[in-house]
């Protein structure tokens, strides 16, 4: 790093929900000199200190064409992922895995002494949804029939031998809970409710009642928040895993509250059914093997990351969720190709 110019910040999956909270993040930092957002498709939006430039990780077509990018780079931030196709999980693993292998080998060659890699929630094994939570030994070998855990989890192992064979990077695993901003909207819309699906009805005053899950509990933050930890991540000496998540536990009684809305408690058999059911006649994009994981993954126990990282998410688990409502009612979204909204066609 050139003192007079700070860092050069590398950031994979740029112009998606966190990507674009991330890039924000560190283009605001007066440590970072520069900002690369790499993507499949170059965005419209613009972001003071930010350059944008095209990498398609599935592409198997060399390291080069990376190693490129990563010159001269003090840290890379990898967040790129694909979650769909999921009725093609081949797709998927090879974006999402062998991608991930070739970006792994392409910040050894170019000699970043920084990787900072966006792992989640879902790498964990199935545990307690209880407080005060699991901390970051929990095992991460995921919901084995679900594309998403499986892939994340398969990473947590690679990186175990990364940072054996190369202890001169410095790698952090972020495990973030589910992430919500109001212009994530249209994206997570399309993901897991399909193209078709108006945002205009997904609204709580619409629904005379809300089945739940029985027992369902499970933990929120909102997107910027979790940018915040990723700058932090970046900036302070650290190493290994942080669990990311906001207070409150999200349960029934609680949404309830949040929504307005009449909570029906209902077995999840039934609710699987129905997810079942939508899924085989395509009217879903989102496998029922995602609500198997949703309800077995643990929650997590966050004191490393506010101690260590010195990380507090400024705004609850609720006030997530209802900025992704007020989102999605508008159709918000962002000038990239991801997060399209109203706005953006």
């Amino acid at each position: 790093m050139n003192a007079s110019q700070g860092l050069r910040v590398v950031v994979t999956g740029a112009t998606g929900n966190v990507g674009t909270s991330v890039v924000r993040a560190l283009s605001r930092d007066p440590a970072v000199g520069s900002v690369l957002g790499l993507a499949r498709r170059i965005p419209g939006l613009a972001v003071p200190g930010v350059e944008w430039a095209t990498a398609d990780l599935s592409r198997q077509d060399g390291l080069a064409p990376l190693e490129a990018h990563l010159a001269g780079a003090d840290a890379v931030v990898h967040l790129a992922w694909r979650f769909h196709p999921t009725r093609r999980p081949l797709v998927t693993w090879r974006s999402n895995v062998e991608g991930s292998l070739r970006l792994f080998e392409a910040v050894r060659r170019a000699g970043v002494p920084v990787l900072v890699h966006a792992s989640s929630l879902a790498a964990y094994a199935p545990g307690p949804q209880r407080a005060p939570g699991v901390d970051e030994q929990w095992p991460t070998d995921g919901w084995p029939d679900a594309a998403y855990c499986r892939e994340k989890a398969y990473l947590e192992r690679v990186l175990d031998t990364f940072e054996l064979r190369h202890p001169q990077i410095r790698v952090v695993r972020m495990r973030p809970t589910f992430q919500f901003k109001e212009t994530s909207a249209s994206e997570q819309r399309r993901i897991f409710a399909g193209r078709y699906l108006p945002g205009a009805l997904i609204r709580p005053d619409l629904l005379p009642f809300l089945p739940y899950p029985q027992g369902l509990r499970f933990q929120l933050v909102h997107t910027d928040d979790a940018a915040e930890a990723f700058r932090l991540a970046v900036l302070t000496d650290v190493r290994g895993a942080f669990n990311l998540a906001a207070d409150p536990v999200v349960d029934a009684r609680l949404l309830g509250e949040l929504l307005g809305v009449r909570v029906v408690p209902v077995p999840a058999a039934v609710v699987r059914g129905a997810l079942a059911t939508a899924w085989r006649t395509r009217t879903s994009p989102a496998p029922p093997s995602l609500f198997d994981a949703v309800r077995k993954i643990p929650l997590m126990n966050c004191a490393r990351a506010h101690g260590e990282l010195g990380w507090l998410p400024v705004r609850s688990g609720p006030d997530a969720l209802r900025a992704f409502l007020r989102g999605v009612a508008r159709g918000d979204g962002e000038d990239t190709a991801p997060m399209a909204g109203k706005q953006w066609g």
